[in-house]
């Protein structure tokens, strides 16, 4: 599982380099963009095509060289295989006939983008691309929406204002990054809150190039202590101290000695 670089050639690793000229044969996308890349290294390794569309008749005779001992190196037309791309089927079509895998690692958009755009990365849901339908993209998008994740999509440049819009109207006043063109001559990053964003490229349009999409995840949601209050009333009308603040401390995921003494307190001056 060989990574390629996502627009700038000089990506290419080391180790990249040595297993494509050192394969069998290279299992690709598109051989006409793998064709760039090899021969700007002077790599005369033959390819095959490998896509969506051909993986079915494709997959089985690539099973047949790798378990008769070949060596296949499988690439996207840019970044990591699989991701976004793909490749999985074949991958798990080896491990399941005991054919090891070995991982290549280099370029990714997916990382370039989520490296610069300034939002957390210690939590990630990377959710490729979102449906073309308006209806369909919203949904997804609620899906993800009480996700405590940093979010990144990829997403085409002709449908990035309506695609802004959609997670704007859903998602609210999050910050977050487009990234466009990752390693390419006109980079650039533009970060700001979605409002902005989507404010933007609605009156700018479309861009061009490859678009990486990251966005903050999910805010903690701060209860104030009228809401704790109102909550705790109620459930004492008809519940026991312990009883109120075991549900209200389920409820607003608060800390159960705190909501009991306050439900205490609440419970003594009904009474006074």
């Amino acid at each position: 599982m060989v990574a390629t670089p996502i627009g700038n050639l000089n990506d290419i690793t080391a180790r990249a380099l040595a297993v494509l000229r050192g394969a069998d044969v290279i299992a690709c996308e598109d051989t006409r963009v793998t064709g760039v890349l090899l021969h700007r290294f002077g790599i005369a390794t033959s390819m095959i095509p490998y896509h969506d569309h051909n993986a079915e008749q494709a997959r089985p005779k690539l099973m047949a060289q790798l378990q008769a001992g070949g060596r296949v190196a499988l690439v996207s037309d840019a970044g990591t295989p699989l991701i976004s791309d793909p490749g999985y089927k074949l991958v798990r079509a080896c491990a399941d006939a005991g054919v090891p895998v070995i991982p290549i690692p280099g370029p990714s958009a997916l990382l370039a983008g989520l490296v610069v755009a300034g939002l957390p990365t210690d939590r990630v849901m990377f959710a490729g691309f979102l449906p073309q339908k308006p209806g369909a993209r919203r949904g997804e998008i609620l899906e993800l929406k009480d996700l405590k994740a940093t979010l990144v999509f990829y997403e085409s440049a002709q449908r990035l204002p309506e695609t802004l819009a959609d997670l704007n109207a859903v998602l609210g006043p999050r910050p977050a990054a487009v990234c466009r063109e990752m390693t390419k001559l006109y980079e650039e990053v533009r970060r700001g809150t979605l409002a902005e964003l989507d404010a933007h490229y609605s009156a700018e349009g479309p861009p061009k190039g490859e678009i990486v999409l990251v966005i903050g995840g999910a805010p903690d949601v701060v209860t104030s202590a009228e809401d704790l209050d109102s909550a705790l009333r109620k459930a004492l009308a008809t519940m026991t101290v312990r009883d109120a603040a075991d549900v209200v401390a389920e409820a607003f995921q608060e800390p159960r000695r705190r909501i009991y003494q306050r439900a205490l307190e609440l419970s003594k001056d009904d009474r006074a």
